[in-house]
């Protein structure tokens, strides 16, 4: 967003010494730019009225006449463009509204890039109020500079300064009627909408669904806010909306669409997910928009269920299993033959299983509180959180699948503080037992944790209850009925495998995380994750063989080492990949280049050019294209802030606008032009051509 409006700043002070010619029409007139023997916008200011009464507001708009093929943006362009700017300059005392922008269109784009925008014409409206000490008689004379882009196969920024001398009058009369009726109609709707809306919060987007729409109706979504994707229609009522990129909160506001193919209006709405001043008002089901809890139900019930279902699992694993029956029998031996203080035994030990998961969840709660409070899954939106899990289950997946075990030190000392018998002996067993199988419990908390940041501490509390739930089960459930015991399963070689293949499923975790750290859209791609996991697996194997309860103090500090080195190594193999080979272009660079007879590729570029963007990523970073141009000195000229040195070079051959590619071969010669739109094989011949 910030890179956009940046960008639009640089582009309105360039386009300000950009060539112009006079244009335009009816009552307000300007300037703007021009290719020969096009001119892509013809922009007019005009009025609703033909003068002016003291104090009274009126409409004025800003009118574009685009030229045939070609289209400008909405206040968001999309995956490229700007939207246009329209500056008021205005008599002491007089005032403009916002800007008022008529439902837009998308347009498809080649590589599946969508913007928003108007082609043909579009009227963008605001209403001014005159101060009301006029006096009849006088004139009064408002003035705009308006900027764009406009597009069809290239980019071309330009902008006007219209004015408008406008009388004032005691009466005014109505102007233009027909053209301010028809784009008012255009308007987005006061108020709320006629159909219900609901809006559902999910961990790293929203749902809004839509009733009592009518048949066959249409609907569409133009967000407002800077969001990563595009919206989603999953059902003719339900519209899938990611949340903005980190810092921003998960707040969603934008224009929604509805079209009737009965009638064939198309009316839109201002929406959002909470209620804020300023565009829109909230239009949710609920006061406020979502609620931290709302629907939280399922999702927090599932994963009570499954912390539940795991903490029961850790029973069957290799460190926990074998010792049920000695506990048990250890149990009946410490109470006799009562059979109630058998059980009341077993209701110690399974309390102290409790006492440590609390314990865990205190630790969750007050970790969470050093920090700052945020709101419900904001964190799957954090980049660093989401890898920082996802690093967390991995190293539990290893742990499962047997590459390196976790070891407490000092266990002996721990094993006989809760050595002596009653009820205290029972729960101290309790709780240093499930701190004993920790190598078990580990990785059962990796899934559980990603979960337990993001809930407020009566869920984070649930949540590791059920999990001690799950573990205490069987003993509650066996010192009440001691000859249960023979449904116990024995211990044997399936329960290696059912530890590898919890790990299998952690891994699982791992591969959702990294689905989800690439839909955050950040720059950095799959594969330097991939390099960090490699490397964090390495030392995690490091671990496993080398630093055990036995090993020397030598041997554990060299492991280190070699652990330290891993993840080192890993962090520089990670290093985000910048793209080689291309250099900054300057005349005087071309210049020394064609003094020595090299061959020179040069990419005239802007960050708000689709047609650029497309080119670079289906067409230059192609491998058979990357081939051909080693042999090629390859340089960019980055046209996003408007260099004025770029746009001379770009009207000496004979071009307004970006894209523009120039080849220049061995030796001598001018160089070759190519087309807009690329291929593969075009760029690939123009080089072979430049080498001959």
């Amino acid at each position: 967003m910030f890179r956009t409006l940046f960008a639009f700043f640089f582009l309105a002070v360039f386009t300000g010494m950009a060539p112009a010619q006079s244009i335009g029409s009816g009552i307000g007139s300007g300037v703007g730019v021009d290719i020969p023997g096009q001119s892509q916008i013809q922009a007019d200011l005009l009025a609703n009225v033909t003068g002016v009464a003291p104090g009274k507001p009126f409409r004025a708009g800003v009118r574009l006449k685009i030229a045939p093929g070609w289209h400008t943006y909405w206040i968001n362009s999309g995956d490229s463009g700007l939207p246009v700017s329209v500056e008021w300059n205005l008599p002491e005392g007089w005032k403009a509204g916002a800007l008022e922008w008529p439902l837009p269109d998308k347009h498809l784009e080649p590589g599946d890039m969508l913007t928003y925008g108007y082609d043909n014409e579009v009227l963008l409206m605001a209403e001014i109020t005159p101060p009301a000490n006029l006096t009849p008689g006088q004139e009064a004379q408002l003035r705009a500079k308006v900027s764009w882009l406009v597009c069809e196969r290239i980019c071309v920024p330009g902008s006007a300064e219209l004015d408008l001398k406008i009388p004032v009058v005691e009466t005014p009369e109505p102007n233009e009627t027909a053209l301010f009726a028809r784009y008012e109609a255009k308007l987005p709707k006061q108020g709320p909408p006629p159909f219900k809306l609901r809006w559902e919060r999910h961990d790293t987007e929203v749902y809004l669904k839509l009733s009592d729409l009518p048949a066959d109706a249409k609907i569409d979504f133009y967000p407002v806010t800077d969001i990563p994707r595009h919206p989603e229609l999953l059902s003719p009522g339900v519209l899938r909306i990611p949340f903005p990129k980190p810092p921003d909160q998960p707040f969603v506001r934008g224009l929604l669409i509805v079209e009737d193919p009965a009638t064939g209006s198309r009316e839109g709405w201002y929406v959002e997910t909470r209620s804020e001043q300023g565009m829109g008002k909230s239009t949710s089901s609920t006061p406020g928009g979502i609620e931290p809890g709302a629907n939280q139900g399922l999702t927090i019930a599932r994963a009570l269920g499954l912390g539940l279902l795991g903490g029961f699992i850790l029973n069957l694993m290799p460190c926990v299993l074998p010792v049920i029956a000695l506990k048990i029998f250890g149990f009946i031996g410490q109470a006799g033959e009562s059979r109630q203080r058998v059980f009341r035994v077993g209701l110690a030990f399974v309390a102290g299983i409790f006492a440590w998961f609390m314990m865990l969840a205190a630790l969750v709660v007050g970790a969470r509180a050093a920090g700052h409070e945020l709101a419900w899954a904001f964190q799957f939106q954090n980049p660093v959180f989401v890898f920082s899990m996802a690093i967390l289950v991995f190293v539990f997946a290893l742990n499962l699948l047997g590459l390196f075990e976790i070891w407490i030190p000092g266990t002996g000392r721990i094993v006989s503080l809760s050595s002596k018998e009653g009820y205290g002996g029972a729960f101290l067993h309790g709780a240093f037992a499930t701190l004993l199988a920790t190598p078990c419990t580990g990785p059962f908390l990796g899934p559980v944790l990603p979960l337990a940041f993001t809930q407020s501490a009566g869920v984070t509390f649930a949540m590791f209850a059920a999990i001690a739930t799950g573990m205490g089960l069987p003993y509650l459930v066996l010192t009440a009925q001691p000859a249960w015991m023979r449904f116990l399963p024995k211990p044997g070689p399936w329960m290696v495998r059912l530890k590898q293949l919890m790990g299998f499923l952690l891994l699982g975790t791992v591969v959702w995380l990294l689905g989800v750290l690439s839909s955050l859209g950040e720059k950095s791609d799959g594969i330097s994750a991939i390099w960090i996991l490699l490397g964090v697996g390495t030392a995690c194997w490091i671990f496993g063989t080398w630093i055990t309860p036995g090993a020397r103090r030598f041997q554990q500090a060299l492991a280190l080492l070699a652990m330290a080195g891993a993840i080192g190594l890993s962090l520089f193999f990670a290093r985000p990949r910048e793209t080689a080979g291309w250099e900054n272009w300057t005349p005087e660079r071309v210049a020394m280049l064609r003094k020595e007879g090299k061959p020179i590729f040069i990419d005239f570029t802007a960050d708000w050019c689709l047609n650029c963007k497309y080119n670079e990523r289906f067409i230059l970073d192609a491998e058979p294209v990357r081939a051909a141009l080693r042999n090629f000195v390859t340089l960019k000229a980055d046209w996003t802030k408007g260099d004025p040195v770029i746009t001379a070079e770009l009207k000496r051959l004979g071009r307004s606008g970006v894209p523009v590619y120039a080849v220049y071969p061995e030796g001598e010669g001018e160089a070759e032009i190519l087309p807009e739109i690329l291929t593969q094989n075009i760029v690939i011949d123009a080089l072979r051509r430049a080498r001959q």
